[in-house]
């Protein structure tokens, strides 16, 4: 399994020479599988440069999950290129919302005023399955795929992907000191968690600032390192980064955390999430 990140910042795109590191597209993952399938996670602006990706690669198909439907995951879906084709399939997974479902709200998104091209104008066979469970596994593409309920306002799902052993966890939009419907406890969250090889997890905030935005849904650094810490995986990478922290901001976040590591006697390796970045758990 590898795993690529097309976009990690969070709330809204950025651009401009502080951003240059880490990038300034919203939240969008690809995972490509032993069997060289694609999977994507989110369809934030980061979607955009993926589809052109794939239709470079002259790939016909895809899966797209959804973490939950603020604009900043899915306004990437209508430049989505590869939706575009009489060729091309995509199969897409929702999950629990508290207004309709992934195919309303995007059909909403691609309506009048908001956007020329209308959801029913796609060209692409375009498949919507039900949310991923909670309680057990589905297979995709010879994937495990597992979800667990965000804490985060409007519902949302976290994944969990295990293929040949090897063991992915993302949790974006997670506020793991607050309480939002369907939410679930941080001993779940580190269960969820526990033995991943790679764990990306929300991190928007630091302490001082979360001072002024408990219950906006998002977790601080330092709450995510813990869980980090406390579930035993073997990477850690922050993400969801503050669309006011400029690359070296992050960098002086993960220094901190590099820091704490060293002070719990925990080898761990910790990282920012930065677009164009590849991570191979094979």
């Amino acid at each position: 399994m590898i795993v690529r990140c097309w976009g990690a910042r969070g709330s809204i795109p950025v651009f401009g020479k502080e951003y240059l590191r880490y990038g300034g597209s919203t939240t969008c993952l690809e995972l490509r599988t032993a069997g060289d399938d694609i999977m994507v996670i989110d369809a934030g602006t980061g979607i955009r440069q993926l589809g052109n990706r794939l239709l470079e690669e002259k790939r016909t198909s895809c899966t797209l999950f959804f973490t939950h439907a603020h604009w900043d995951h899915l306004m990437g879906f209508p430049f989505f290129r590869p939706v575009y084709r009489k060729d091309f399939s995509l199969t897409v997974y929702g999950c629990p919302l508290e207004e309709g479902d992934m195919k309303q709200l995007l059909s909403g998104l691609m309506s009048p005023p908001y956007f020329p091209v209308p959801l029913h104008g796609l060209h692409a066979d375009v498949q919507w399955m039900r949310d991923a469970p909670t309680d057990t596994p589905i297979i995709v593409n010879g994937v495990s795929v597992r979800s667990i309920p965000l804490n985060h306002p409007n519902r949302g799902l976290g994944y969990k992907f295990v293929e040949n052993g090897r063991t992915f966890v993302f949790l974006t939009d997670n506020e793991l000191d607050g309480t939002h419907a369907g939410g679930r406890s941080y001993e779940e969250y580190v269960a969820f968690c526990t033995g991943a090889d790679l764990l990306i997890h929300d991190a928007e905030f630091t302490e001082e600032e979360y001072a002024a935005t408990r219950g906006w849904g998002h977790s601080t650094w330092t709450r995510a390192l813990q869980l980090a810490m406390d579930a035993g995986v073997h990477r850690f990478g922050l993400f969801h980064h503050n669309q006011d922290h400029s690359d070296d901001v992050i960098d002086g976040i993960v220094t901190r955390c590099l820091a704490q590591l060293r002070q719990h006697g925990v080898e761990m390796q910790c990282f920012g999430v930065r677009e164009g970045m590849e991570i191979d758990l094979s």
